[in-house]
């Protein structure tokens, strides 16, 4: 069995909100929030999104996974990640 999740928490709370407590919905509403704000998007100058959606669309990738392909790609040409290189010579498993 899972661990509700607020927004399970929130929906049961709806359901049966003439029993909810007010400082339970408050809590809830206010953990609601916090996850809200911190999941935001970046916001970026009106020329960037214009490149990130003509991007997008030419990868075929959705505007979120075409800005961590770009984020990755720096880092790792920058050695904040390590480059994950194929060596020709090396083992494969048999799949393209």
């Amino acid at each position: 069995m899972k661990t509700p999740d607020t927004a399970d928490r929130l929906e049961d709370a709806a359901n049966r909100i003439t029993d909810i407590s007010r400082a339970d919905l408050q809590i809830m509403l206010r953990r609601a929030a916090l996850l809200l704000r911190n999941s935001g998007s970046i916001a970026f100058d009106d020329d960037m999104e214009e490149a990130l959606r003509d991007l997008s669309n030419e990868f075929g990738k959705t505007r979120n996974d075409t800005v961590r392909l770009i984020v990755r790609e720096w880092m790792e040409q920058n050695t904040y990640l390590p480059v994950h290189d194929l060596d020709e010579d090396g083992e494969v498993d048999g799949t393209a």
